[in-house]
């Protein structure tokens, strides 16, 4: 019988490839709440600057080294993750998947990723805490006075979450014009009060919580090594760098531009989160390169939620899990954290921008 040259088709999986669920998330969602999701402030420069930041950065590999097995797992506040990926706060979850916050708990949970629920996020924390048992975080907007900052965080204690985060770049909310030109809201702005509290807080109130709270505290909105510097000063255990995936300040520095010097202010004192327009694998493995310990996933969650729920979440989770290994692999590495900034240089060599220039497939009609 003569040999089949040919190449034959793949069956029975509805995700292979990481833009497939940008597709199915577009086709799904109302404008509106697509525009919500793939938006940032005013200009958007912030925005493109993270996406900048990270596509001119280029890796150089190493050859002949034996790559079989590789480790990809990490510990976060002692818990074991299979990718060291944060499944990021997502206030609006719910204007884009049913179940809105239990959807990524459980994929948390499934996978072995951490999800950080936000305050925002229906159907809250108490209810999130009973869906599952597994390792979560609480991730807190300042909405309220003193006491009422208290009784969240003693909630959250009382619930069994692994660590609190505070969100501190929020003291006005970003100018966000693709809602604004549409007179568009999402649920979790159809309520939003408060702002003058956030106003308000400041690293006082960061030391009265520390007096009290007995669970690692996590700063989420550190984007200058000066802040980083006083988180660690203030006993921060984790920080979170972030400039909101850009809908909060527009022309602020693109996120991984500032990780070096954030990572060289902190010294090993606290952990470090960084986000901020991470979409595929090799993103993961830069910012780790360049000393992150964990990296925030939100947008592509968003995607993967709005896709398919609970399911197309982990599924996302396997492909970046895949994305990574086939990127440490063909780096010589047998470790994420084997990383130093000794595989990666710059390169500006690459093609024109778009706000899905991560997937530019989806242009081609794939």
């Amino acid at each position: 019988m003569e040999e089949n040259r040919l190449g034959s088709r793949i069956e029975g999986e509805e995700y292979l490839v990481l833009h497939e669920f940008v597709k199915k998330a577009k086709e799904k969602l109302p404008l509106e709440t697509w525009d919500y999701l793939i938006g940032a402030s005013e200009t958007e420069t912030t925005f493109k600057r993270n996406r900048f930041a990270l596509d001119s950065l280029a890796f150089r590999p190493r050859v002949l080294r034996d790559v079989e097995n590789v480790n990809l797992k990490s510990n976060f506040l002692g818990h074991e993750l299979r990718i060291p990926i944060i499944l990021a706060p997502i206030g609006s979850m719910q204007d884009f998947v049913e179940g809105a916050g239990l959807a990524p708990t459980f994929a948390a949970s499934e996978f072995g990723v951490m999800h950080m629920i936000s305050s925002t996020c229906m159907p809250g924390l108490e209810e999130v805490a009973k869906s599952v048992n597994y390792p979560k975080c609480f991730q807190l907007y300042v909405r309220g006075n003193q006491d009422w900052v208290d009784d969240n965080i003693k909630k959250a204690i009382d619930c069994n979450y692994s660590a609190i985060c505070l969100t501190v770049d929020l003291d006005a909310y970003g100018r966000r014009e693709r809602d604004l030109a549409k007179r568009y809201r999402t649920t979790s702005r159809q309520s939003a009060s408060g702002f003058e509290y956030q106003m308000r807080f400041s690293w006082a109130d960061i030391d009265r919580i520390k007096s009290y709270c007995n669970l690692p505290i996590i700063i989420k909105g550190i984007a200058t090594k000066e802040d980083a510097i006083l988180a660690v000063e203030h006993g921060v255990e984790v920080v979170y760098v972030s400039n909101h995936g850009g809908r909060q300040l527009d022309y602020s520095i693109g996120g991984l531009n500032v990780l070096p010097e954030i990572v060289d202010a902190v010294r090993n004192k606290a952990k470090i989160i960084f986000d901020g327009g991470i979409m595929r694998g090799t993103d993961v493995v830069k910012a780790i390169a360049l000393g992150a310990d964990f990296v925030g996933i939100g947008r592509l969650q968003g995607f993967a939620a709005a896709a398919g729920g609970s399911k197309a979440i982990v599924r996302m989770l396997e492909l970046l899990e895949l994305e990574i290994l086939t990127t440490l692999r063909l780096l010589g590495v047998n470790s994420l954290y084997d990383l130093d900034q000794t595989y990666l240089g710059k390169d500006y060599s690459f093609g024109s921008y778009n706000v899905l220039s991560s997937f530019p497939l989806i242009d081609e009609g794939y």
